[in-house]
């Protein structure tokens, strides 16, 4: 039969690899076409690989937790062009093969050895016409059983290493392994802090116009749009316009060199309900209505928490957003989602006694204050950029019109 090599697809520009998760078929396991195969994924979102092809699955070339590069084979498949029909060999379901003969001494070592029939088709036979001796099958067995105990030695080592980590434990203590995007998540942030020249502005902000609105309009907005109505597309809007006022802070280094960026793509940091952290993206994120914004933001964040972005949605952005106020913190100091130079922490809404300026005096009053917490890369970005975005992003939401039509 002929081979089919199964390569790893290309999942956008920037991504080159792919960490192998599980296979959900073993060797010598008869694969459908469009069945999946394998569970893959990258430093920005998990993906499942389907087979393009019938056929048997021949040789896995990746195990899991080992990375392959994109264009680069990772199983080798026996394609079928037609399903065979049902019959049994010695009790065992398998596929008819007209086109090769098992003798029963072959058949009688398979069954005694567990053997499908599907793993009998990827022995390579030495008699007549292709068939499959005694000497083929036993040398078969005798390879498997090699593979096998190297694999027992993997797990023997695994386990002693185990039982190192038990061996510092402390009663009142455990060890938790982190998994897979933890390590990527973990080893991101300490890049980023290594990369750049880490300095966080704060400037509080007047919300009050923005919670008033949402309040008025959220109820009568859902029922006619099956929307929810979120604050996060007022704050992408005003750090939008921000941008194109400052447009030094939608840029990238590169080496000695700076790159602006014409499209504006922002990235909203999402926690996920197993509390690892993705950032899909909004690309072009200027191009949209608020009412556009409301409707790209539910979707991304709801497809981002059950595992359902696409790896191009994680992609390209330009400049990042977090939402660290549905933590119920007031502030903190983001980290810079690279090759960025920036990102906004927006904190909790809390009412305060304020004073309020108008042309008659001064007066005293409750308003809707937040804080906004701006970290940026002192490599490219000083204070006066920095800070003055930040402040241009609140003086924005506190000019927002609460008269507001979507």
């Amino acid at each position: 039969m002929p081979e089919y090599n199964l390569i790893l697809p290309a999942m956008g520009e920037s991504v080159a690899e792919a960490s192998i998760i599980r296979w959900l078929k073993e060797e010598g396991d008869f694969v459908k076409k469009e069945d999946i195969l394998v569970e893959i994924a990258t430093d920005k979102v998990d993906s499942e690989i389907s087979s393009p092809v019938n056929g048997i699955l021949k040789k896995k070339l990746f195990y899991p937790n080992e990375v392959a590069k994109i264009g680069s084979s990772i199983a080798i498949l026996e394609t079928v062009e037609k399903l065979k029909k049902f019959s049994t060999i010695e009790g065992k379901t398998t596929k008819e093969n007209k086109n090769r003969f098992y003798s029963p001494l072959v058949r009688t070592i398979a069954h005694k050895e567990g053997i499908s029939f599907y793993e009998l088709e990827t022995i390579e036979g030495t008699g007549e016409k292709g068939r499959v001796t005694k000497k083929d099958i036993l040398k078969y067995i005798q390879k498997n059983k090699i593979l096998l105990s190297k694999e027992r030695n993997n797990i023997f080592f695994s386990c002693k290493t185990w039982n190192k980590k038990k061996d510092l434990m402390r009663d009142n203590e455990e060890v938790v392994e982190m998994d897979r995007m933890r390590r990527i998540i973990a080893e991101n942030m300490m890049n980023s802090k290594n990369i750049s020249a880490h300095v966080t502005s704060f400037v509080e902000a007047d919300v009050t116009n923005v919670v008033k609105w949402r309040e008025k309009i959220k109820d009568s907005f859902q029922k006619n749009t099956g929307e929810k109505l979120t604050l996060m597309s007022v704050f992408v809007e005003c750090v939008v316009k921000a941008i194109k006022d400052l447009p030094m802070i939608n840029i990238s280094v590169d080496g000695n060199n700076i790159i602006k960026k014409r499209n504006i793509h922002i990235g909203l940091a999402t926690a996920l309900p197993n509390g690892n952290l993705i950032v899909p993206v909004i690309k072009n994120a200027d191009s949209y209505s608020l009412g556009g914004l409301i409707k790209i933001i539910n979707d991304l964040i709801k497809r981002a928490k059950s595992n359902q972005l696409k790896p191009e949605e994680t992609q390209g952005g330009t400049y990042t957003i977090s939402n660290i106020g549905s933590f119920g913190n007031v502030f903190g100091t983001p980290i810079i989602h690279q090759p960025q130079v920036a990102i906004m922490a927006i904190g909790l809404i809390q009412k305060k006694l304020s004073i309020i300026e108008t042309p008659e005096g001064d007066l005293i009053g409750i308003r809707h204050k937040i804080y906004l917490s701006h970290s940026y890369d002192h490599r490219v970005i000083d204070g006066v950029l920095g800070g003055g975005f930040a402040k241009k992003v609140a003086l924005y939401l506190e000019k927002f019109n609460c008269y507001t039509k979507i």
